[in-house]
């Protein structure tokens, strides 16, 4: 099994729990665990074989502290409804797309880009189905984009890499694993070129230390003299992603 460095978490302080009362089943999971996130989505991660009554028993006894953490990020979040966009913004590729959805016939739904317009056609009225569409394409045009940068700065930096992933992690933004393989999150797109250029060196540095040691971070800052103040801007980058991606 690979190693992994330690993950830029895309929140501050993320309990290692899960969120929307969805629940998802883990082979990794060894016990079960909520996580509530920003938005006050809550989701119970179960290991395999979990009991149904469990689940709803341990939902029950957390029921007091998923409230008291979906208040606290009340407080800082405002509640945003949930709506497919109409257009989206892509800050980290400096492009901005119209959103059009074409009903039709068809039982999936797919996407075609036509100059500034994506357009969704097919069953346009299954919003799942057109937030899974939205996110292919995001997957797409982050690898389309994001993958060539990659390189550059591999080459700029002399930390190489073997292979580049593209996907929508919800607790980081990038990782390294120990065969060379670095996964992006797609959500950078959202973000400012800085911020993703950033994330980026930050992940080529851990093919020299899968750590965050003093000499990782020297070696960052040989290659981003403004790490610090990029990292704490990362950190509360998670508000700058839109709410129908269902980051949090």
């Amino acid at each position: 099994m690979d190693r992994a460095a330690k993950q830029i978490p895309l929140f501050p302080e993320s309990p290692d729990l899960a969120s929307g009362f969805s629940v998802r089943v883990s082979g990794r999971a060894k016990r079960l665990s909520i996580k509530v996130y920003p938005r006050g989505r809550v989701e119970v991660v179960a290991p395999k074989r979990s009991n149904a009554r469990d689940v709803e028993r341990f939902v029950e006894e957390s029921r007091g502290w998923i409230e008291k953490t979906r208040a606290a990020f009340a407080d800082q979040v405002p509640a945003e409804p949930f709506r497919l966009p109409t257009r989206i913004s892509l800050p980290g590729i400096e492009q901005a797309i119209g959103v059009h959805y074409e009903p039709g016939a068809a039982s999936n739904v797919r996407l075609r880009l036509t100059g500034d317009i994506l357009r969704l056609r097919g069953a346009v009225h299954d919003t799942e189905a057109c937030v899974a569409a939205l996110k292919r394409w995001l997957t797409a045009t982050a690898r389309e984009h994001f993958e060539p940068k990659l390189k550059a700065l591999s080459a700029a930096t002399g930390n190489a890499f073997k292979r580049m992933h593209v996907r929508g992690q919800k607790t980081c933004w990038g990782s390294h694993s120990s065969s060379g393989t670095i996964s992006i999150n797609y959500c950078l797109l959202f973000l400012k070129p800085a911020l993703v250029r950033y994330l980026m060196i930050h992940e080529l540095c851990h093919a020299s230390h899968m750590n965050h040691s003093r000499r990782f971070w020297a070696l960052v800052e040989r290659h981003e003299p403004d790490y610090r103040r990029l990292d704490r801007e990362l950190s509360e980058a998670w508000r700058l992603i839109p709410g129908w991606v269902g980051l949090c």
